[in-house]
């Protein structure tokens, strides 16, 4: 997901997706624990897709959370 399109997004919206995000975080390290992640970069990528919604929310509110 590239950063425009969070920027489209609604608060409500990326609090959402921030949640499911962190849902398929969880799952992954998960299966990291058992050896059975196939690719640990996506652990990575989705650390950083966090970080660039939690930014935007912040830049939407204000900087005020």
């Amino acid at each position: 997901m590239k950063i425009n399109e969070i920027r489209e997004m609604s608060i409500e919206e990326i609090d959402n997706k921030i949640r499911e995000t962190k849902r398929e975080l969880l799952d992954l390290r998960m299966k990291q624990a058992n050896g059975t992640l196939e690719k640990p970069t996506d652990i990575n990528k989705l650390k950083k897709l966090i970080a660039r919604m939690l930014t935007v929310k912040t830049e939407k509110l204000g900087g005020e959370e």
